[in-house]
């Protein structure tokens, strides 16, 4: 029990590690790797498509992203190369899995490892999910500041990755939504300046 007992420290050590890109943006109170994970795990189990096994969709949410409470969140802009990064990773799980007995250690490292390779839909699959949740949480953050458009470049990287017609669903809904808001955004700015210049004194000649 001892190595489970470090295992679950380790889970937990997710819960405090903030994800880069936010943190990057200057967001305040950046999500962490855990929060990010647990969505995403929300999101495959509402997965319909019968085509594909729900329970490792769910699986692979929850440990796509364990290397990360040893190694931290490796962003691009960190220059770390593909290859570097990966290693790092594999060495992680490599111990990580090691905490488990055997079967679920298998399977865990399994699990990351077609993730990381991309070998199968499923896969595939919660590629989509995660970039999906965190170009949702990109519009939550410009909610929550009264920014709308300020994360494009999270949106911008993405373009040409969704394929799936359920993420493609959810994904529409969001854009749509984001739209909205910039446009309202856009309209109250005009508004305020309109209002400002209206009220602005004159000096006469």
């Amino acid at each position: 029990m001892d190595n489970m007992l470090q295992f679950m420290k380790l889970v937990g050590q997710l819960k405090r590690i903030p994800r880069t890109g936010w943190v990057y943006r200057n967001v305040k109170q950046p999500e962490s790797v855990s929060d990010h994970m647990y969505r995403m795990s929300m999101m495959a189990l509402t997965i319909q498509d019968v085509s594909v096994n729900k329970e490792r969709i769910i699986k692979m949410a929850l440990v796509h992203d364990l290397a990360e409470s040893i190694v931290g969140d490796i962003a691009p802009a960190d220059n770390v190369s593909k290859e570097e990064k990966h290693r790092r990773e594999k060495e992680a799980m490599e111990h990580i899995s090691g905490l488990l007995e055997d079967g679920l250690r298998k399977e865990v490292y399994e699990l990351w490892e077609e993730y990381e390779n991309q070998t199968s839909s499923e896969a595939k699959l919660v590629k989509q999910l995660d970039q999906l949740e965190m170009v949702l949480q990109a519009h939550e953050y410009e909610e929550l500041e009264g920014k709308p458009g300020r994360l494009q470049e999270f949106f911008t990287s993405t373009e040409g990755r969704f394929h799936h017609p359920e993420v493609v669903g959810l994904l529409k809904s969001l854009n749509e939504e984001r739209a909205r808001h910039i446009a309202s955004k856009g309209q109250n700015d005009a508004e305020k300046s309109t209002e400002t210049k209206s009220h602005t004194p004159t000096t006469s000649s």
